[in-house]
C-alpha cells in the first residue's frame, strides 16, 4: 500500500501516533504552551549532540545546510521564498525586530489588540510611551471598526489565533484592508502556524513571528521570522553582531553591508541544535500537510467543546468553522481551574489553567477517543 493509499484510508492519528512517544504515558492536550518532540525532531536532536561530542565542529559544513534547510523548509510552511527567513531565537525576538527597526515617526499611528500575549503588547507600550500613538482594539471588533482605525495607521499587530480564546482571525481579510490602506501587516503566528494553513502572499502579511515549541512540535529556543523583501531595507537590525553583515565569513573585515536577505537579522551563532530539531519537525508537517492537519485539529477541539458543554461547562468565545483553532478554554461555575488541571494530570490528562480557565489544545495525532477519556475526566 502506498503512502498516499494510506493517508486516505486511516486517520492522520494513526499513521503518525508512532512519532509521539508522550501517547504511550500521557493524553498531551497541552500543544498552546509547549508541546512535546516527534521522535524525529528527538533523533536529528539526538545525532547532532553525538556528533559534537565526538567530532566537535568537525562537521561544521553540515550545520549550514541544515540552517539552510531550515529557512527553505519554514518559507514552504508559509508560501515565503527564503531570502525571506531568518532564524530567531523566538516570537518575542521576531516581533521585537520589527518594532524596534522600523523608523518610527512622532505621532505615528499603531492598531494592537489588547487581549494579545504580552510578546505582541510590550512593544507597543514602550513605542507608546516614546513617540506613538496606539489604538487598542479587541480581536471581537468587527473588520468594518478595524478598518476604519487602520485609516492613518503605520503598523497594525495581531496573533493568527489568540493564546487564551484560541479565535483564530481572517488573515487574508485583515491583509487587504492593511493593504489598501498601506499598513504594514505583522503577525504573530505562534499559536496557528503548523496547526493551519498560512499563506503570506495571500494575506499580504509584512512580517510574521512564530517559536517552534507549540504547534510546530519543535524545541523552545529556536524561531521564525518572516519579513517581506519589500520591506527589510526598511528595519534596521537593532540587535547588531558579526552575522548581521554580508561578509560576515571575512572577520578582518570591517564593511558593515547587511546581508541582502532576512539573514541580516540573524545576530552571531545560531541554536544549532534547536535547528536540527525544528528542521526535523517542519519537515514532518510538510510531510502530512498543513490543509490535512488544520481540520484534524479543529474537529478534536471541537470534540472537546462540545463534550465540556455537556458536562456544564461554559467556553471562552464562540466557535465556528471560520474562527475556531485548536485552542479550547472551559470553566465551570464553583470549581477552580487549577484544581480541574492538577486533576487531570493525575490522570495522565496535560492542560494549562490560564486566567480561571482550563486550556485544552490537542494536535493532530491525539485520537478521538483519547478526547473522549478527557471529557469523562471532566469534573
Amino acid at each position: 500500500m502506498g503512502f498516499g493509499e494510506k493517508a486516505a484510508g486511516e486517520p492522520l492519528w494513526k499513521q503518525y501516533r508512532h512519532e509521539f512517544p508522550v501517547t504511550e504515558r500521557l493524553i498531551y492536550l497541552n500543544h498552546a504552551a509547549v508541546a512535546p518532540l516527534s521522535k524525529r525532531a528527538a533523533v536529528a536532536m539526538q545525532a547532532f549532540a553525538q556528533d559534537a561530542l565526538d567530532n566537535g565542529s568537525l562537521n561544521y559544513d553540515q550545520w549550514l545546510d541544515t540552517y539552510e534547510a531550515l529557512r527553505c523548509s519554514a518559507a514552504r510552511l508559509m508560501g515565503a521564498d527564503r531570502g525571506e527567513i531568518a532564524l530567531v531565537k523566538n516570537t518575542s525576538e521576531g516581533i521585537a525586530t520589527v518594532a524596534m527597526g522600523l523608523d518610527w515617526r512622532a505621532g505615528d499611528t499603531i492598531v494592537a489588540f489588547q487581549e494579545e500575549f504580552p510578546s505582541n503588547v510590550y512593544p507597543w507600550k514602550l513605542l507608546e510611551a516614546q513617540r506613538c500613538f496606539i489604538k487598542w482594539l479587541s480581536i471581537h471588533d468587527s473588520l468594518a471598526r478595524i478598518e476604519a482605525e487602520c485609516e492613518g495607521a503605520r503598523l497594525l499587530a495581531i496573533s493568527f489565533v489568540q493564546y487564551l480564546s484560541g479565535k483564530r482571525v481572517d488573515l487574508n481579510a485583515l491583509g487587504r484592508i492593511c493593504q489598501k490602506h498601506h499598513v504594514f501587516f505583522l503577525v504573530d503566528a505562534i499559536q496557528g502556524l503548523g496547526a493551519f494553513p498560512l499563506d503570506v502572499e495571500a494575506a499580504h502579511i509584512d512580517a510574521l513571528a512564530a517559536d517552534g515549541h507549540k504547534w510546530m512540535l519543535g524545541p523552545e529556543g529556536c524561531g521564525i521570522l518572516y519579513v517581506r523583501k519589500e520591506r527589510q531595507d526598511s528595519i534596521f537590525p537593532k540587535e547588531f553582531g558579526w552575522t548581521n553583515v554580508a561578509g560576515y565569513n571575512d572577520y578582518a573585515s570591517r564593511d558593515m553591508t547587511l546581508r541582502p536577505d532576512a539573514g541580516r537579522y540573524e545576530c552571531g551563532t545560531l541554536n544549532t541544535i534547536g535547528c536540527y530539531g525544528l528542521r526535523a519537525s517542519l519537515d514532518l508537517l510538510l510531510e502530512i500537510g498543513v490543509e490535512r492537519i488544520g481540520p484534524v485539529v479543529q474537529r478534536l477541539a471541537d470534540q472537546l467543546a462540545e463534550g465540556a458543554e455537556r458536562k456544564g461547562y461554559s467556553l471562552l468565545g464562540e466557535r465556528t468553522e471560520q474562527n475556531g483553532s485548536g485552542i479550547v478554554c472551559i470553566q465551570k461555575v464553583g470549581l477552580d481551574s487549577r484544581k480541574i488541571v492538577r486533576d487531570l494530570k493525575d490522570q495522565g490528562i496535560i492542560a494549562a489553567a490560564r486566567k480561571g480557565w482550563v486550556r485544552l489544545s490537542p494536535h493532530f495525532y491525539i485520537s478521538p477517543e483519547d478526547i473522549q477519556r478527557v471529557v469523562a475526566a471532566l469534573p
